[in-house]
Formats: structure tokens, C-alpha cells, sequence
């Protein structure tokens, strides 16, 4: 074959491997391209389910915590009115047929009704979460600390710390719940938050769509990995939000029941008192006495369901933390016996 002929040849066979090696290297980079894309399009959702549970689970939380807040505030009346009656019993030891013990503390009660305006106080212009970051750590403990600072004379701006910290990241962390919850829980949230920037110079870096070759698949590879491992931990995050939100939402429920009776004791207790105008035990007939005696046990009853954390920190920040169904749980068992003999009869 003539020499020119075969190198015609060669250089037709060189020209179409080098289409084709280009064809397959676009194809690569297509590839790769809808890869980082598709990466992209999938880790913002992730974290669109996370924003849209972390919402729910807030407000849920904070309307929890607000109103745990509102009931042990008016705990401040109901000390008041207790206070005016002479000769009362030591209600301590509340005679009741369950066995369910509730202790009453009259101090602590007043204590604990005066933290809890304190904090309600400082809600009004305090972030989303900062009632629920209470409630995680429990209200009542919460309140009985506002207390303790208030009356040393510091700053009470330190107890609105959780104003800065949203109820789920409050109960996140190690750490972040119990002494210090009023103040901590940062960490683990911005953390959590972060899952949006995670591999972000993979996701979303102008540089990775300018790459090319096999660089572009390795990092479409990468980026991809990256997706899936945030995938993951979103995924643990909002079961245990949806876990918390279940929870709380179950957990008002069963302290709106109980302090809606409550309400009704106090104000039947107040007209007894202030209407009436008894103000010794001698004084009062036996429905005044049973009266007294059921709202001084749903004080006591409230004030222990404000004690219960509906979240137990994790000790590890690398862990999410447990949400608090068996001590709830107990607390709104214990609801139901009272109720069941605290039968209205006034």
C-alpha cells in the first residue's frame, strides 16, 4: 500500500480516537457535572426537611414552656391566698388514696412562682425556642435558678442566654442541657446548622465546575459522598425532632388538663377567702376543706410536671440527646390517678 495512502489511514483512525476520546471525556464531565447537581439539589432538600421540622418542633416547645411558665407563676395567688388562712394544716403530707406521692413545699412554690415571672418577663423580645430551651431543661428548675439569680441582685439578662438558642439546639449536645442549659447549647447547634455548609467547596464551588478530567469525577464522587453522609445525620436529627415534638405536644396536653382544673380550684379558693371572707381553717365547711386541700395538691402535682426535663443530654457532642419519654411518661400517670380523685365537687 503507498505510503501516503497509509498515512492517510493513520491519521484518519488517529483523528476519529481523538474524537472519541474527546466525546468520552464531555460525557465525563456531563456526568460529573449532573452528579455535583443532582448532590446539590438533594443536600438543600435534606436540609429544608430539617429547617421545616426544626420550626414545628420549636413552637411546640416554646408553647409548652410558656405555659408551664404562666401556671407556676400563679402560684404567686395562690401562696398569697394560702398564707391569709390562720390555723391551716401542714398540707405537706397530702392525704390522698394513690400511690402517688406529692410533696409540697410552700417555699419553694413562691420561689419558684416569682423565677417564673422573671423568665416570662424576658420573653418578649427573646429569640423563637427560648421558652422550649427552658421547658427542655425543665421549667420549674429553670425558674427556681431565675430565682436565685434575681435575688442575689446580678444581672437577670444572663438567664434570657437560651433567648440566642432554639429549643431543639438547647436540647442537642452534650452539655448543652441541665446546669448550664440556660446558658449553652450553642455548640452542637451551630453544629447542626452547619450540616447546610458541610462540603459546601464540593456542592456548590464555582472551582469544581471549572475543573476537568477525572479531577471533576473525583470530586463529583466526593461531593456525592459528602451529600450522603450528611444524608445521614439529618436523618438521626429530625427522628429525634419528630420524637420531641410528639412528645411535647402529648406533654401540654396533659398539663392543660390538669392545671384547667386547677384554675378552677384557685378561683373557688380566692372567693372562699376574698368573697367569703374566711380566713380560719375553723371557719371553713368540708367542701371549703376539700377545696383546699385538691388545689394544694395540683400545685403539687404542676410543680413536679414543671420539673421534668423532656430531655437528657447525651455525653458525648458527637451524640444527639435522649428525649425524656419515661420520666413524662411517669408524671402524666401520675396526672391521671390524681385527677381521677380530685373529682370536681365544689
Amino acid at each position: 500500500m503507498p505510503l501516503p495512502i497509509i498515512l492517510g489511514i493513520s491519521a484518519t483512525v488517529a483523528a476519529v480516537a481523538g474524537v472519541g476520546s474527546g466525546v468520552s471525556g464531555a460525557k465525563k464531565m456531563k456526568d460529573a457535572n449532573d452528579t455535583l447537581k443532582l448532590a446539590k439539589e438533594k443536600n438543600d432538600e435534606n436540609i429544608e426537611l430539617f429547617k421545616e421540622q426544626n420550626d414545628k418542633t420549636t413552637k411546640a416547645m416554646d408553647a409548652l414552656g410558656k405555659k408551664e411558665l404562666k401556671v407556676i407563676k400563679s402560684f404567686a395567688e395562690f401562696s398569697d391566698l394560702i398564707e391569709k388562712i390562720q390555723n391551716r394544716p401542714d398540707f405537706a403530707e397530702l392525704n390522698i388514696e394513690s400511690d402517688v406521692k406529692i410533696k409540697y413545699e410552700a417555699e419553694e412554690v413562691k420561689e419558684a412562682s416569682i423565677g417564673a415571672g422573671v423568665l416570662l418577663g424576658g420573653l418578649g423580645g427573646a429569640a423563637a425556642g427560648t421558652a422550649g430551651g427552658f421547658a427542655a431543661a425543665g421549667v420549674t428548675t429553670s425558674a427556681v435558678m431565675a430565682f436565685g439569680t434575681a435575688s442575689t441582685g446580678a444581672a437577670i439578662s444572663g438567664l434570657s442566654g437560651a433567648a440566642a438558642v432554639n429549643a431543639t439546639l438547647a436540647a442537642l449536645g452534650g452539655g448543652a442541657v441541665g446546669s448550664s442549659a440556660l446558658a449553652g447549647g450553642m455548640a452542637l447547634g451551630t453544629q447542626i446548622l452547619g450540616f447546610s455548609t458541610l462540603g459546601v467547596g464540593l456542592l456548590v464551588g464555582g472551582v469544581i465546575f471549572n475543573a476537568v478530567g477525572s479531577n471533576l469525577s473525583d470530586k463529583a464522587d466526593e461531593a456525592w459522598r459528602q451529600m450522603r453522609k450528611n444524608e445521614t445525620k439529618i436523618a438521626e436529627i429530625n427522628k429525634y425532632l419528630v420524637e420531641l415534638y410528639n412528645l411535647a405536644t402529648k406533654y401540654k396536653k396533659s398539663f392543660d388538663k390538669v392545671s384547667k382544673i386547677y384554675y378552677e380550684y384557685l378561683e373557688n379558693l380566692r372567693y372562699t377567702i376574698e368573697d367569703e371572707g374566711k380566713t380560719d381553717w375553723g371557719e371553713f365547711d368540708d367542701n371549703d376543706k376539700i377545696i383546699t386541700q385538691n388545689t394544694v395538691l395540683l400545685v403539687g402535682l404542676l410543680y413536679q410536671m414543671g420539673k421534668v426535663k423532656l430531655v437528657k443530654e447525651s455525653k458525648s457532642e458527637e451524640e444527639v440527646n435522649e428525649v425524656n419519654r419515661q420520666g413524662a411518661n411517669k408524671q402524666m400517670k401520675n396526672a391521671d390517678k390524681i385527677l381521677e380523685e380530685v373529682a370536681w365537687s365544689a
